[in-house]
């Protein structure tokens, strides 16, 4: 079985390795692939975004551990989600909002036999949520961990606001690169589009790949999450269009049909 981990913590610090020492020490036939640890600090809807572009490539009965807990050790609950095919664990902050429109069923994980020791207040990802992991991959049923609970955190999934001339979408994601990730389908846009604008730039079609612009231009395309993505050949569409975390939010993308 494979236990996949993902994230804020970077790899400075020694989180991540003794996530996977706990898991070992309780199975150790455990596979344990890292998805990221490279979330930004505390950005629970971008972990969100990347473990539902992420965990359907896992083998059935994959578990997945989400760890960007920014209430850890306040009242948030930690939780096991389970699916037709996959195990998640992780705190119960909305970080798990994509999984739960696939008939899920959410247990508050509870029997501290399952724990590493008594948890501390500021590491649950080694106390609690790597070692639930492991005994879940080792057999323990979802129902000797926790109980089955109806009230769980969730944040709204903005979809794209579509009209007879327009679809207006927002970003999503950015990735390293600076691609810029919107929330706008392709099974949106018609084959009627004419434009597309972002801030003050147009862009005049939708490219099958990064090559047919030159580089340094702006471009949009298919990613491969399916959705459309404004990109720059060989650069960086956040750089060039000076995208920043206080204003990513407020950015709109439209296209004209």
């Amino acid at each position: 079985m494979i236990i996949t981990l993902l994230t804020d913590f970077g790899l400075k610090d020694n989180y991540v390795g003794v996530m996977k020492g706990v898991i070992l020490s309780i199975n150790p036939s455990i596979s344990i692939i890292d998805i990221s640890h490279s979330i930004s600090p505390h950005n629970i809807k971008e972990a969100a975004f990347v473990l539902h572009n992420s965990y359907e490539y896992f083998p059935s009965k994959t578990v997945h551990v989400v760890v960007v807990d920014p209430g850890v050790g306040g009242r948030r609950k930690p939780i096991v989600v389970k699916t037709k095919k996959y195990f998640f664990v992780g705190p119960d902050n909305g970080v798990f909002t994509h999984i739960y429109e696939n008939n899920a069923k959410v247990y508050e994980i509870k029997n501290s036999a399952h724990f590493l020791a008594e948890p501390s207040s500021t590491f649950h990802a080694r106390d609690i949520f790597a070692p639930v992991a492991a005994h879940i991959s080792k057999g323990v049923d979802v129902s000797q961990i926790g109980k089955k609970v109806s009230s769980y955190e969730r944040f709204e999934i903005e979809k794209p606001e579509i009209s007879e001339d327009k679809i207006t979408g927002k970003i999503v994601y950015v990735d390293r690169f600076g691609n810029l990730v919107t929330n706008i389908p392709k099974d949106v846009i018609t084959k009627k589009l004419s434009t597309i604008l972002i801030k003050d730039e147009v862009i005049d079609k939708i490219n099958d790949s990064y090559d047919e612009s030159k580089k340094g231009t702006l471009l949009a395309i298919i990613g491969s999450t399916g959705n459309l993505e404004i990109s720059v050949n060989q650069g960086s569409a956040k750089n060039f269009l000076n995208i920043t975390e206080e204003n990513l939010t407020n950015i709109k993308i439209y296209i004209i049909i």
